[in-house]
């Protein structure tokens, strides 16, 4: 998978492959999945069992998987109108249809070299190469007929991302009424991840870039980035401050203030979004009397499908442009040996 010499000849593709987490479907599903999430990890089933109740309360199911089917029906219009005309195929980390499923398909429909869009703006050990680590496998599991699979690169810094962000982030500023627009506190939100992982990768470095585009779009130069989801012991030390603790800070120096929550380091409304920011930050905002609004996520916007095939056509035209806004200039497309290596204990981005 992604040899640089390989990468050089330019060699024809005829798939595009979507990865994702993947989340259960119904309620019968949840438990099953969590525990494909949690395999070898040192989790209490207790703790297994709350995160589990979080998806009841939400109705059993998971955001994610539609929204991932809406992200593959609009680019497929997307290529059907403008190419390059590639079947587009789906495969997840921890639910169905599950990674080796989907190449063992790939196969017997005669797929022999695909592209691989993954659901993660960002570079990190879970966010990228944890999904490269499972493209290996599941390579392995499915055989010698396995289709041979590039990863496209990150695209936090892409304009068919910011531009979205920049576009959501002003009308949910709106809602909030005239008095509010630029007063309102930018409150950037991320995953929280452990330090060890944040220090052998540029997860931070990128998403301080992105609020930076984003504000910068508002001609804003105040934000704040804080994170959100962590789920490892009290003992081991993760980014923070922490969403909720930062919206209290932000209402006790500033009884006044209002803000706008931007989860800036996801690309769909899902789990994650819908109950750590929806309901227990909102309840937050509730309880101390803070006026906030969530700003949707990216999702399928028109630019967002755009950038999709824009990465695309970067792999399979080499006089493509490969635009990127910023400073970081457009990531790299095969990632070095050393990049964003396993901490002791990575956990998985959740779903």
């Amino acid at each position: 998978m992604n040899d640089p010499a390989v990468q050089q000849n330019f060699a024809p593709y005829d798939g595009v492959l979507f990865l994702s987490f993947g989340g259960p479907e119904g309620p019968e599903d949840v438990v099953p999945f969590l525990e494909n999430v949690l395999r070898g990890r040192n989790v209490p089933r207790e703790r297994m069992l709350q995160v589990a109740e979080q998806y009841r309360i939400l109705g059993g199911k998971s955001p994610l998987n539609d929204q991932v089917r809406a992200l593959i029906a609009a680019l497929r219009e997307e290529l059907a109108a403008s190419g390059p005309q590639l079947p587009i195929y789906w495969g997840n980390r921890n639910w169905h249809p599950f990674l080796e499923e989907t190449l063992r398909q790939m196969a017997s429909d005669g797929i022999r070299r695909a592209l691989v869009f993954v659901t993660s703006a960002y570079s990190s050990y879970s966010g990228c190469r944890q999904y490269r680590e499972d493209i290996a496998r599941a390579q392995a599991a499915a055989g010698g007929q396995a289709p041979a699979l590039d990863k496209l690169r990150v695209f936090f810094n892409h304009p068919g991302f910011i531009e979205p962000m920049i576009e959501n982030t002003r009308k949910a500023l709106a809602q909030l009424g005239e008095s509010n627009e630029q007063s309102a506190a930018l409150v950037f939100t991320a995953h929280s991840i452990p330090l060890s992982m944040s220090q052998t990768s540029r997860y931070n470095e990128q998403l301080e870039e992105v609020c930076r585009l984003v504000a910068g779009g508002l001609k804003r130069s105040d934000w704040r980035l804080v994170y959100q989801s962590r789920s490892g012991p009290p003992v081991q030390p993760w980014l923070e401050p922490d969403i909720n603790a930062y919206l209290r800070e932000l209402h006790s120096a500033n009884p006044a203030a209002s803000a706008a929550i931007i989860p800036i380091g996801f690309i769909s409304d899902h789990m994650e979004v819908k109950f750590d920011l929806d309901t227990q930050a909102m309840k937050t905002c509730a309880d101390i009397g803070l006026k906030a609004v969530r700003v949707p996520t990216v999702g399928a916007h028109p630019k967002f499908i755009g950038m999709i095939r824009e990465l695309i056509l970067e792999r399979v035209d080499p006089a493509a442009p490969r635009r990127a806004l910023g400073n970081l200039g457009p990531w790299h497309d095969v990632c070095p040996a050393d990049c964003c290596p396993a901490p002791v204990h990575a956990p998985q981005r959740g779903g």
